[in-house]
């Protein structure tokens, strides 16, 4: 799936950090090969994004799975990075992750120290998500998820049991190439971990009474 900006992107040269910004929070967006993570960093990012995009050889074709996006002609080989402000004091760094399987040792070292996560799906190809979301919860990282559907709709009920996800864990479409459907994207799952926060502490104090009783 190739994908292209749709809306006007921010002037990256004026969008400094504020002198005032203590408080860095790293936001995950993962997914399957393809799937539009680097759109979606490029889209929302308030600072021309860091990328690694690199050009598909036909080595790399004969290794990667390219069912559902034969069009593609890039790939990350390392990661994306993009930056977007909450408030004065407040800002998420965003890590795109590679999608392609040869790349997956690295996703360990790019879910330390995150707040969350973003899973994109592709409802055409759902099976490429399921190690995404079977990492975050080995990892302990909380998610929601997002269909990159173009702004259309998806069929929730069917992906929910697609990916077996919670009841709880939210889902909704979003259109990567628009900022404003990406911003929507970050603004549910800053709400989703405010909302988690007082459980994530009772499991924090519980565990760590759990370590000092042993």
């Amino acid at each position: 799936m190739d994908f292209a900006a749709s809306d006007q992107r921010p002037v990256r040269a004026d969008a400094p950090l504020h002198a005032s910004t203590s408080q860095g929070l790293k936001i995950v967006i993962i997914g399957g090969f393809g799937v539009g993570k680097t759109t979606f960093v490029r889209s929302v990012s308030e600072i021309r994004p860091l990328d690694t995009e690199a050009t598909m050889t036909q080595q790399g074709r004969t290794v990667d799975d390219l069912t559902g996006v034969g069009g593609k002609s890039t790939t990350t080989v390392a990661f994306d990075f993009g930056r977007i402000t909450i408030d004065t004091e407040h800002v998420l760094y965003l890590f795109g992750a590679p999608g392609q399987e040869r790349f997956w040792f690295l996703w360990d070292r790019l879910f330390t120290g995150a707040l969350g996560a973003i899973v994109l799906v592709d409802q055409c190809r759902i099976a490429d998500s399921w190690y995404a979301i079977d990492r975050l919860e080995h990892q302990g990282v909380p998610f929601i998820v997002a269909c990159n559907n173009f702004g259309g709709n998806h069929h929730s009920d069917q992906i929910r049991d697609a990916l077996d996800l919670d009841l709880h864990v939210p889902l909704l479409d979003c259109d990567a190439r628009s900022r404003e459907s990406a911003k929507a994207v970050l603004i549910t799952l800053v709400e989703y971990l405010v909302s988690i926060a007082p459980y994530a502490n009772q499991r924090h104090v519980a565990l760590s009474t759990s370590e000092g009783a042993s």
